[in-house]
């Protein structure tokens, strides 16, 4: 027993005893490394934010100057269109852009038929033109050298009114006949034969009048009597074994029965009776 306590009361003896001092000093150097690392991570978040920061300033600066540069090829472009005699003309209407790029932006639109002068730049199928003293884009499919005829316009269609001019005359029953007499008359010159009184049906009553006509021209007349029957007081029209009444009006041309001549079956001319 007094051996045991011994050997034990000599390792522990053996052991450094640590002091507060040496607590305190171990404390201080862990807080340093802290300190120095904290440090040193915002030097570098410094750095790179400042590094950020001259990227920016430096594509922004490209950015400019590329916008003067573009600026001033833009205003030697438009002396030089000032100094060309002839230019392009637009054989259509052309959307106005203030640039070549997809994501320009529409300023207007520029007539067919116009003559426009070219500063020689082009980008993205499009030309850049100058425009009362501002440079424009226009797409460049659509200029030529030389000015493009317009397009002759359509004749006009048969109208109700006119004068009769080719000299024929009726001799009718009814007012609404020598109406019919003169718009046809009117829009179908070279029409110049006309059937009114007979002794049977409704020409012998004076509202029943023969227009002497034959094939196309012939459904001309009859359906633009057709749709102005109101107009002109029609009941119903006969044209090439066809018949149109206002009484059947939604049915439109309805067939006849064969009557065995082409006068007979109105191929050779469009029968119109009125009211």
């Amino acid at each position: 027993m007094a051996t045991l306590s011994a050997v034990t009361m000599g390792v522990l003896g053996a052991e450094p005893a640590s002091s507060d001092s040496d607590l305190l000093a171990a404390s201080s150097s862990t807080s340093q490394s802290v300190a120095n690392a904290t440090s040193a991570v915002g030097r570098r978040a410094d750095l790179a934010s400042r590094s950020q920061v001259r990227r920016q300033i430096r594509s922004a600066a490209r950015a400019e100057a590329a916008v003067r540069r573009d600026m001033s090829v833009d205003q030697q472009a438009r002396r030089l269109a000032k100094k060309v005699d002839s230019g392009l003309w637009t054989t259509a209407a052309l959307n106005l852009w203030d640039g070549p790029s997809e994501k320009a932006d529409k300023l207007g639109v520029l007539d067919a038929l116009t003559q426009v002068k070219l500063t020689g730049r082009r980008q993205m199928g499009r030309v850049q033109i100058v425009l009362d003293g501002q440079s424009r884009w226009v797409t460049a499919d659509y200029l030529a050298k030389d000015k493009p005829k317009p397009e002759p316009a359509e004749p006009a269609g048969p109208s109700l009114g006119g004068a009769c001019t080719n000299g024929s005359v009726i001799d009718a029953g009814h007012a609404a006949l020598y109406d019919i007499h003169d718009v046809v008359c009117a829009n179908w010159p070279e029409i110049t034969a006309y059937g009114t009184w007979r002794g049977d049906g409704e020409h012998g009553e004076g509202r029943a009048i023969d227009i002497m006509t034959s094939g196309a021209t012939g459904w001309d007349v009859a359906n633009f009597l057709r749709a102005n029957y109101s107009s002109l007081g029609i009941e119903y029209i006969i044209y090439s074994q066809q018949i149109w009444s206002v009484e059947r009006s939604g049915e439109g041309w309805r067939g006849m029965p064969d009557r065995g001549s082409v006068t007979a079956n109105h191929y050779d001319h469009v029968h119109v009776t009125v009211y």
